[in-house]
């Protein structure tokens, strides 16, 4: 791709090593191409299928087929990721290897690292000798926290740096600050590593909790065939996730927890998760353009370091204040349609997995932002509106969903250009304005909305609910029992 209308943001100046290439990989490697100076021969592509070899192969890039893991993965990424004198970068875009694996490897031999998610190696999520608190997202993020209190500082790792998690966190410091302006707040924006001042700005405005509230609308040009699984991005990714126990950061302003709540011993315990799977745990939320909606409730790692980054302690390091935040997600229809399959099915996956390319999409968009709620202007969502038109003229290989993710990966990669040695870190503690700096012009509209809804609008109706009237947004209101 050319770069002659596009800006470049920097130069990596050794190996390009990227693990994955699917829908992700596909999408994020153009993107690469326009924003980076890179030296083409020693990139490399490293993945099990040759599907998309033929992009690869017009582009005079190195693919490697194999599959990375826990027995190859040293002696297989070593020799690419040390190719040539300078600082290589490696984009981990896969399933079923260890990022925390992978980044330590990264960080041992000064390569730069991003991924989108902690990924386990294989066997992980469906691991039958393991109980559900082994199997969270919570359990996955504290592996890589422990590997950062054991080893600060040193070669940058990005880690969890998609749309969420990863843009979301940046779209919860813009609103934030957006709130506390309109609210007339008199306050100072705290600084980018000064996360105690950022909670004490969020329990200042009054912010109760968050969701990622999310809803995408995108539509195929044929019905979905039985016993196929849909979605418009990974479809193992989703499967596997939605599969895990529903998990939700917690927040100090909550009365109430359901019966099958469990908390976690150990760590920074700013998460609790239920004892169901999160895609067949169902929500109340709200997005621009449907207004209120149903969502799963699906474990994302943002959930629970949103939650924990805005956690203020009192001088005893009891809790003091933390909101709640959690996923409240509404995939495409005949992604709903391929869960419904699932679950009745006793959660077996159907034999066919396909992500709908821009070429099977007809139209529709992809709302995803975040809702801060409980505040004395109730709920305001701020997020990206990218429609699949949009997407199109933009970048190719990729939908509405895709391009959020992918762009997300090139700006926390220009983020870690720029500062080569902060060591591992989330994307809360990453500069938000620099990030959404660059991975803006592939948003579409970046909106902010208030709304007047609550949970409890339309309630108790026709039949007796069990609700907490005097706070709407209790999670006691916003679970559907």
């Amino acid at each position: 791709m050319a770069n002659d209308t596009w800006p470049v943001h920097g130069e990596i100046t050794g190996p390009v090593v990227m693990i994955g290439f699917g829908s992700i990989g596909r999408g994020t490697l153009p993107l690469i191409e326009r924003h980076f100076r890179f030296d083409r021969e020693c990139m490399v592509v490293i993945d099990p299928s040759d599907a998309d070899r033929r992009l690869l192969d017009e582009r005079g890039i190195r693919y490697v087929q194999a599959a990375v893991t826990r027995d190859n993965y040293e002696a297989l990424l070593t020799p690419f990721l040390t190719a040539g004198e300078g600082r290589g970068f490696c984009v981990n875009l896969s399933v079923d290897t260890s990022s925390l694996d992978l980044m330590t490897l990264c960080r041992r031999l000064g390569v730069l690292y991003i991924d989108t998610v902690v990924e386990p190696w294989l066997g992980f999520y469906f691991d039958a000798k393991a109980d559900n608190a082994a199997r969270t997202n919570y359990a996955l993020r504290e592996t890589v926290r422990r590997e950062k209190a054991k080893n600060p500082g040193g070669t940058t790792a990005v880690s969890c740096c998609g749309a969420n998690p990863g843009m979301v966190s940046w779209f919860v410091k813009q609103a934030l600050v957006n709130l506390a302006d309109d609210i007339g707040l008199d306050y100072r924006e705290p600084d980018q590593d000064d996360r105690t001042g950022w909670a004490k700005l969020m329990k200042k405005v009054g912010v109760k909790g968050i969701h990622i509230a999310e809803r995408d609308t995108q539509r195929t040009r044929q019905p979905k065939p039985l016993d196929v699984f849909w979605n418009t991005w990974s479809v193992e990714g989703f499967i596997s996730e939605g599969l895990q126990p529903s998990e939700l950061g917690w927040g100090t302003h909550e009365r109430w927890k359901p019966k099958n709540a469990r908390k976690h011993r150990k760590g920074c315990k700013a998460a609790i998760y239920l004892e169901q799977p999160g895609a067949n745990t169902r929500v109340r939320s709200w997005c621009p353009t449907p207004g209120a909606q149903y969502g799963f409730l699906v474990t994302h790692n943002e959930a629970i370091s949103i939650a924990d980054y805005f956690t203020l302690r009192d001088k005893k390091d009891k809790v003091s204040y933390r909101p709640t935040c959690h996923y409240a997600y509404h995939p495409c229809n005949d992604a709903v349609l391929s869960l419904h399959e699932m679950f009745g099915a006793a959660g077996r996956p159907q034999p066919v997995q396909h992500v709908l390319d821009e070429t099977e999409l007809v139209d529709g968009s992809d709302e995803l932002g975040v809702l801060l709620y409980g505040h004395a202007k109730n709920a305001y969502w701020y997020g990206s509106q990218l429609s699949l038109e949009e997407t199109r003229r933009l970048a190719p290989y990729q939908n509405a969903t895709g391009l959020q993710v992918s762009s997300a990966v090139v700006a926390g990669m220009v983020w870690a250009l720029e500062n080569p040695e902060a060591g591992i870190v989330e994307t809360d503690e990453m500069d938000y304005r620099r990030c959404l700096q660059v991975q803006r012009p592939y948003l579409g509209p970046v909106t902010g909305h208030y709304t007047d809804w609550t949970p409890l609008d339309g309630r108790p109706g026709l039949f007796p609910e069990d609700i907490d009237r005097k706070d709407p947004w209790q999670f006691r209101n916003i679970l559907v029992r």
